[in-house]
């Protein structure tokens, strides 16, 4: 009589189950169990009296298996519900000595020559398709995880289709030999399949089984799903490590041979009938001395846990078992921990602390997308380290295309770490670049999409928390801003800035700025300053803090060219408080509020519109190049002068690297037209000391003038008035002496 296996045995209970409740032997879940329980004893007695099985599992075990073979729901030690495992693996036991005699080809061999190809496609595939060439450990790893899937499908639709041993792929180097094994106890293959799928270069049997498996419903079409394999190259990939390859396999089928299939690389190959094979498919790699580091059981382990972490499969090399991080993205979000998003963190991003938020996102329509992303706590950037890698990898099926992969998100975004994978990838021959195209494109914009769209729920869940991950990452938000114009308003909805408003150091959206304007207010007004101290005692703050109106304080170097880049905000435009448009506002709001001192500090005696006339005429001539025009300003401020219509501090740091990389002559300061408090007792006193000491008038004009430069934080040097300044001094000591 036919020895059966635990997992026949199981797919015989759950279709005898299935049988009865369909037959009306009872109601739902009451005559599964039931089924499955009477044939439990006699399924148990048969499986533990085999005698050909690799190893004996104890009562104990078997017991906990056939439980779950009629149980409706997985439930842990405390019968609490589980999630089942992604793959059905045996518990863990005391590996035992493999006894069984070793697979070997016997009688005579049929010589085949590989169907419509040349010796220069099989060249082409096995030494200039790949990059890379411990790639060929991820493409068998691959298709041994597609005959495990195709399998574990067959089981279900077909109880006499079964294996002896456990769901697994074994890896097994053997340096003193110099040979590499990769086996699996999958569907395995008769003569026929070893003749369309390894005799036929780029013929895949996982594209036809994805092709005939489509067409099903139901979880005929989810198994194909899970199959990696799209262009019947990757078994050829042994060859850049390989001069020869054996291929030992069985078909899962009932009575199946067992087949050997040799070949060199040259050209063609031979088949032979092979004794003691089990079901399922080894892969015996001749190893060559240029390819030895991948009998290191290290370098194995390094290649899997990097492209193959996570198959849905136990992988081990040697007996021990590689792929111990599980595939987080394919869960509900719902039933991830806390502590295994950390430790998922730390392993896809390298690092040691802790994500400040995690999402996990899904999609099936227009594009599959299975993705898991995290932000990091801390910026690896702000310690002046080099410009970061992208932070998130791709994966089709589980299996690593590419790491640190670019084209899947802006460049702002590469502070996000974590795993997109996705099915519908255009991957080339190879399967380590993608072909871009309109898939590409559309993956990008909906991943980005949702990595802003999480940010901004983070932010309303608990501002404060966001403040903090704001002043970590906003130079990659700014940037976003800058140069990601598809989705700047989106972006621009992450900024955080101090405002005048609100107590130092406490940041705000623009959003709620917009939302606490006046109804008249036709601006959104901002000020680069490099500290808030500095901000709130200037001149241009001065008016505005008068008429009461909220100004953005921002602090950072970059920020006025996000300002210039976004220009505007929900429909209000961004004004900087230096600029002419603020100017004209003050002056209207002057106007309306009729305020006849809105020049002045509030003191008496400001020079006639004759005297003022005449001190502009004379100040414009003794600056010269230096200003395009002095006039009375409109402002309220306590200075004796500010300067308007200026370029940036910003402009002018860019215009010096520039000059001093060399990129270009250093361009002087651009004319500003300078504006003057007719009613500071400097500038009064200026009047008058034209007349009596024209020299000394001319030093106070320009020392007013560069006063007013370093107010407007543009500078360049002031170094230049020291000497000039000195000379005011001397003589205002001399005076006060005399």
């Amino acid at each position: 009589m036919r020895q059966v296996s635990f997992y026949t045995a199981r797919t015989r209970v759950l279709a005898a189950a299935s049988r009865a409740s369909g037959a009306g032997a009872g109601t739902g879940a009451g005559a599964y169990r039931s089924v499955a329980a009477a044939a439990h004893s006699r399924l148990l007695s048969s499986a533990i009296s085999r005698t050909n099985a690799v190893s004996s599992p104890n009562p104990a075990t078997l017991n906990t298996r056939f439980a779950r073979c009629y149980s409706t729901e997985p439930k842990d030690e405390s019968g609490e519900a589980k999630e089942e495992p992604a793959s059905p693996s045996v518990e863990s036991e005391p590996k035992a000595e493999d006894n069984r005699p070793k697979e070997a080809a016997v009688g005579p061999s049929e010589k085949h020559e590989f169907k419509a190809e040349t010796k220069k496609l099989l060249h082409i595939v096995a030494h200039s398709l790949y990059s890379q060439r411990e790639v060929f450990v991820r493409e068998l790893i691959s298709n041994a995880s597609d005959a495990l899937e195709k399998l574990r499908h067959l089981q279900v639709t077909n109880a006499d289709a079964g294996t002896d041993a456990p769901m697994e792929i074994r890896i097994d180097a053997d340096a003193e030999k110099k040979t590499l094994a990769f086996s699996d106890s999958g569907i395995g293959m008769s003569e026929d399949e070893l003749k369309e799928n390894l005799g036929t270069i780029a013929r895949s049997g996982s594209k036809a089984y994805i092709e005939k498996m489509e067409g099903s419903a139901g979880k005929s079409k989810d198994a194909a799903n899970s199959i990696v394999g799209q262009f019947g190259v990757g078994f050829y990939s042994a060859f850049m490590v390989g001069d020869d390859i054996t291929v030992y396999t069985r078909s899962a089928a009932p009575g199946s041979q067992g087949f050997c299939w040799k070949s060199d690389g040259l050209g063609s190959y031979t088949i032979s009938k092979a004794e003691n094979v089990p079901v399922g498919t080894k892969i015996v790699i001749g190893v060559r001395d240029d390819a030895k580091e991948f009998l290191s059981e290290e370098t194995l382990k390094e290649t899997i846990k990097k492209y193959s972490n996570f198959v849905g499969f136990p992988i081990s090399v040697n007996g021990e078992k590689v792929n111990t991080v599980e595939a987080l993205w394919t869960k509900d979000k719902s039933e991830i921990s806390e502590e295994e998003h950390k430790n998922f963190y730390r392993f896809v991003s390298h690092s040691w602390d802790d994500p400040m938020y995690h999402l996990v996102y899904k999609a099936d329509g227009p594009i599959s997308i299975r993705s898991i992303l995290y932000t990091p706590t801390k910026n690896p950037e702000a310690m002046g380290f080099e410009h970061k890698k992208p932070g998130v990898s791709l994966y089709s099926r589980k299996v690593l295309i590419m790491a640190n992969a670019k084209g899947i998100l802006p460049n702002w975004l590469r502070f996000v770490q974590g795993v997109v994978d996705s099915e519908d990838l255009p991957l080339n021959l190879s399967r380590e670049l993608l072909q871009n195209g309109p898939v590409i494109a559309r993956l990008k914009s909906i991943i980005t999409s949702r990595i802003i769209k999480w940010l901004q729920e983070e932010s309303r869940k608990d501002a404060d928390k966001y403040s903090e991950f704001f002043r970590a990452f906003s130079i990659y938000i700014k940037e976003g801003v800058c140069q990601d114009l598809e989705n700047q308003k989106e972006t621009a909805k992450l900024l955080r800035f101090e405002t005048s408003a609100s107590e130092a150091g406490k940041l705000i959206a623009l959003g709620e700025y917009v939302d606490r304007m006046p109804s008249d207010q036709k601006y959104i007004y901002y000020f680069c300053a490099p500290k808030r101290q500095v901000a709130e005692e200037s001149p241009y703050y001065e008016p505005f803090k008068k008429h009461g109106t909220e100004v953005l304080f921002l602090h950072h170097s970059l920020d006025e060219f996000v300002m210039g880049r976004l220009s505007e905000f929900q429909g209000k435009r961004l004004v900087s408080v230096e600029s002419e448009e603020a100017g004209q506002e003050i002056k209207a709001w002057n106007a309306k509020d009729g305020d006849a001192e809105s020049s002045t500090d509030g003191s008496a005696g400001a020079l006639t519109k004759e005297q003022a006339d005449e001190l502009t005429s004379w100040m414009l001539a003794a600056l010269g190049t230096k200003a395009k025009a002095v006039k009375v300003s409109d402002r309220y401020m306590t200075y004796p002068a500010i300067v308007t219509d200026f370029d940036s501090p910003a402009v002018r740091n860019m215009m010096k690297m520039m000059a001093a990389n060399g990129d270009g002559p250093e361009l002087p300061q651009r004319p500003c037209v300078v504006e003057i408090n007719t009613s500071d007792p400097i500038i009064k006193n200026l009047f008058l000391l034209k007349s009596s000491d024209e020299e000394l008038a001319r030093k106070v004009s320009h020392q007013l003038f560069d006063n007013a430069l370093i107010a407007a934080g543009i500078l360049d040097d002031p170094r230049t008035m020291l000497k000039r300044l000195n000379d005011i001094i001397a003589v205002a000591v001399a005076a006060d002496k005399n």
